[in-house]
């Protein structure tokens, strides 16, 4: 899952994927099963068997009952995978805006909504999650201008229904670090960038939101970077996840050095301001605009 994905028809596993793909990879170790052995099982190739597990393909039923039999799985078992890996199958909500949205984003949006833990650094604009419905569509018009009227308002909706994950009872944490560029840069008008600004000092109040502002004072930094979000799951069989983005395309990782390395970077970026003083310059800015 370290490799860039493309928009053209690839996607990166789901998290029900991710699960399962893990627990046959645990499930074939256990039972002492080589690569090669479960692909002569399905006659497959063994990178096939490797793609699987590491969820980077589809999980047919079949092949999962499959696999689960050459492993001496008994049938509660595989009758229990191959309910999770029908469900693995089925589309998510956000299935219904994949003509306006990159394969490789609803992989995002199902991370997204998996996780329990959202740290995410923004150095241009406010994250998806926190963001108006006014701000979110100047910022997709801005980034889309060739875009027909329907399909921006489609961008705009999908983009308000994904914030519906903070209003659950079991809402994931999100830790949210921008630049002071964020505030800066105008999307819209001044009243959209005031009622963005209320909304951010607004969630920041919530015990699972916080919203840390890096000054334009603290000068150069470790995260002067492109913008990524990192994720961190219940499950034990997940690993953290961080993805990124450039403007065509984007990547997720799970190296252990390559996550650390952006949950340090985050640590270090959040070092630079407190909540006082982010407060207080949201509450700068606001009378800015007014």
């Amino acid at each position: 899952m370290s490799d860039p994905r493309s928009g053209a028809g690839t996607s990166a596993p789901t998290v029900l994927r991710m699960i399962l793909g893990r627990r046959l990879q645990e499930r074939r170790l256990g039972a002492g099963v080589s690569l090669d052995d479960a692909a002569k099982a399905l006659r497959v190739t063994s990178l096939t068997i490797r793609r699987l597990e590491k969820a980077d393909v589809g999980l047919k039923p079949l092949y999962v009952e499959k696999l689960l039999q050459t492993y001496g799985a008994e049938q509660q078992e595989i009758d229990e995978f191959v309910d999770l890996a029908e469900r693995a199958n089925e589309p998510g909500w956000w299935h219904a805006y994949r003509d306006v949205v990159p394969s490789w984003f609803t992989a995002y949006v199902s991370l997204e909504s998996g996780a329990r833990t959202l740290r995410t650094y923004e150095p241009q604009y406010v994250t998806g999650l926190l963001q108006t419905h006014a701000y979110a569509r100047a910022v997709l018009q801005g980034g889309f201008p060739n875009e027909s009227e329907e399909d921006l308002q489609r961008r705009v909706d999908l983009r308000l229904r994904r914030q519906s994950l903070l209003e659950k009872s079991d809402a994931p944490t999100l830790w949210v670090v921008m630049e002071e560029a964020v505030l800066h840069r105008v999307a819209g008008d001044a009243e959209i960038m005031r009622a963005q600004i209320d909304r951010l000092l607004e969630v920041s109040e919530l015990d699972h939101v916080s919203v840390d502002v890096v000054p334009f004072t603290a000068g150069a930094h470790v995260g002067a970077c492109a913008p990524f979000t990192y994720f961190r799951f219940e499950e034990p069989e997940l690993p953290d996840v961080v993805y990124s983005e450039i403007l065509s395309a984007s990547v997720y990782l799970d190296q252990r050095s390559d996550v650390s390395a952006h949950l340090e970077a985050h640590n270090r970026m959040s070092l630079l301001t407190s909540s006082a003083d982010s407060k207080a310059l949201l509450n700068r800015m606001r009378k800015e605009y007014s």
